[in-house]
């Protein structure tokens, strides 16, 4: 639902732009626009989202938070089990090659 209300936007917004009706043609869009945002439907939608906002609001923090933990412990975790194993290769294989070149090469 989200898509295709931005792309409806877009495309509107695209239109008014690429317009060779002009300003007419814009104020008309735009009385139109106003017209369907100020409607009771639409309102009272607004109006549900502003109380769901308002309700859950203080929730937020609480809930990146925990997120954020889960995140940084789940990195701590494949991290410390690749990056042992990394670097132990990579110190055994750059000290053989070191150890088989011979400086008159």
């Amino acid at each position: 639902m989200k898509g295709k209300l931005v792309f409806v936007a877009g495309a509107a917004v695209g239109y008014v732009l690429g317009t060779r009706a002009g300003r007419a043609r814009y104020e008309q869009i735009k009385t139109r626009a106003q017209k369907l945002w100020s409607s009771e439907p639409v309102q009272k939608s607004v109006s549900q989202v502003q109380d769901f906002v308002d309700d859950h609001a203080q929730d937020v923090p609480a809930v990146v938070a925990n997120g954020a933990k889960k995140v940084v412990a789940s990195v701590a975790k494949r991290g410390s089990g690749k990056s042992g194993s990394k670097r132990s290769g990579m110190d055994s294989a750059s000290s053989t090659s070191a150890a088989s070149s011979s400086p008159g090469e």
